[in-house]
């Protein structure tokens, strides 16, 4: 029995631990899955305030959006695609929220140059994305730009740009992972999606 209930520990202990690591590379990632709950995490608003990600969720459903910063070009255009289907978004039922390593700074330059009114995140401590299990070692060519972005703060992470369909409890619906950040959930697949999730 002690030897069953070891296993168990130890398995357990894997896994979770599995979310809190950051992985060598993109393509190493343990992210959650369907059905699981998203940890709670207080992070920085564009006004550099605390925000419980729970109190936010637990308004309305949620499109969560992870991308790597507003200097990547890739992410500014997803942004911008989000931001002119907002309404859309708003109309099944869902609010928008996107997490960057970004400083709150440079989330405020992110939402004038996007046009983005939805909610944007600073976890430049990468404490949410590796809770997530989608943080990985940034490659050294990045190292310098996630360094000045986040103020400092981050180092040596980057999330994968991925897209989590959350209900107000916190459990996943629907996701969208990919580990070559040039591709990005559509539009008008997202849409689909949130209309075939009621």
């Amino acid at each position: 029995m002690k030897k069953t209930l070891f296993i168990l520990f130890v398995t357990f202990s894997t896994i979770a631990n599995a979310q809190n690591t950051v992985a060598n590379t993109a393509t190493d990632i343990s992210p959650l899955l369907i059905g699981e709950k998203i940890p709670n995490q207080t992070l920085k608003s564009a006004e550099n305030k605390d925000v419980r990600l729970s109190d936010l969720v637990g308004k309305k459903k949620t499109v969560l959006v992870f991308y790597r910063g507003g200097w990547c070009p890739y992410c500014n255009l997803h942004l911008a695609n989000l931001a002119q289907i907002e309404d859309q978004v708003l109309a099944e039922g869902y609010q928008v929220i996107a997490v960057s390593p970004d400083s709150a700074e440079n989330l405020k330059i992110t939402e004038g140059k996007d046009k983005v009114k939805y909610t944007l995140l600073s976890d430049s401590k990468g404490e949410l994305s590796s809770a997530f299990g989608i943080s990985y070692k940034a490659p050294q060519n990045y190292k310098s730009v996630i360094n000045v972005h986040s103020n400092g703060v981050n180092k040596d992470f980057l999330p994968v740009p991925s897209v989590f369909v959350v209900d107000t409890e916190g459990v996943i619906l629907f996701e969208y992972i990919s580990p070559d950040y040039k591709n990005r959930i559509s539009s008008e697949l997202l849409l689909s999606v949130l209309k075939n999730l009621k």
